[in-house]
């Protein structure tokens, strides 16, 4: 079966589905609106099925796979909601501290994609902590729908202290080399940026597709940044002007890079949007980027 692309698909009706992803529509906004693109016997829904994700056909390393080790451990969040789950996962066999880098979902919470991106990490030699900000309602629930509606009930100000927590605790085990490292993805994206702004001790942050912090805060970021754009992605790169002239005038270091022709999503390898030379090129420039700052 030939997998779909995002050229497979209309521009305005990708822009539709961002906006559903992100909770600017609820699904039957999104699916009178996009009946229009329903043609040749498609139909909105099945635009819609097209358009998610597929977790098992998009896996690159088993939960099995005998060169790293997992476990979920809990975590303490007196700030936060109390307490926060972790998906962490670590090179077999390897003896010693690690680089460690925490990896931070999308706005589902803890998928099996952001699982396995963590797993990937491990293969690559680190010590790898994916937090779940959905612990206080039960967890990533299995369906993204209802994984979306939750985590719009969150209180942001208790799911922010759940993260620095995770961050705290990875840094402070006993097989990490206490330096850690930060990735995220669209929400996670923002959340890596926001990390960067409040932990003066972060040793690297790469966010990709994320929101920006307040342009005053940039002064705070002490993190170099990796930063990864989207083309056709106006509701993240609209804000980016403002904030890299904060970073410049702060003497933040920092690298950004927009890949052509993307769309917001583009590493997500479980979607249309995913677009696999873009996604190899940002991944390779952040292990790259982690190597640099992480290792040793």
């Amino acid at each position: 079966m030939t997998r779909l692309s995002a050229a497979d698909f209309d521009q305005e009706l990708l822009i539709l589905f961002d906006a559903y992803v992100h909770g600017d529509l609820d699904r039957r906004a999104f699916l009178q609106r996009a009946q229009k693109f329903a043609v040749g016997g498609l139909t909105a829904a099945g635009l819609l099925a097209a358009l998610s994700p597929n977790f098992a056909a998009a896996q690159v390393v088993a939960r099995d796979d005998k060169r790293i080790t997992t476990e979920t451990i809990s975590i303490a969040s007196p700030e936060g909601y109390g307490s926060i789950k972790a998906y962490v996962a670590r090179p077999t066999g390897v003896s010693g501290k690690l680089p460690s880098v925490l990896v931070v979902h999308e706005n589902r919470g803890l998928n099996p994609h952001i699982e396995d991106i963590t797993r990937r990490l491990a293969v690559d030699g680190y010590l790898a902590m994916a937090p779940d900000a959905l612990t206080p309602l039960g967890g990533y629930p299995g369906d993204e729908d209802k994984a979306r509606g939750l985590f719009a009930s969150l209180d942001q100000k208790k799911t922010l202290p759940d993260f620095l927590a995770a961050a705290a605790a990875l840094k402070a085990r006993s097989d990490s080399l206490g330096k850690i490292g930060v990735v995220g993805f669209c929400y996670g994206g923002g959340i890596a940026h926001r990390l960067a702004t409040l932990l003066p001790d972060l040793a690297a942050a790469v966010p990709f597709y994320g929101n920006h912090p307040p342009a005053e805060d940039a002064v705070k970021v002490k993190a170099p940044l990796l930063i990864h754009f989207a083309e056709h992605d106006n509701r993240i790169n609209s804000a980016w002007p403002t904030y890299e002239a904060a970073l410049k005038a702060a003497g933040v270091g920092y690298t950004a890079h927009s890949y052509p022709g993307t769309q917001h999503g583009f590493n997500n390898d479980t979607t249309p949007r995913f677009d696999a030379a873009a996604a190899r090129l940002a991944w390779e420039r952040t292990l790259n980027f982690f190597a640099q700052h992480l290792r040793g």
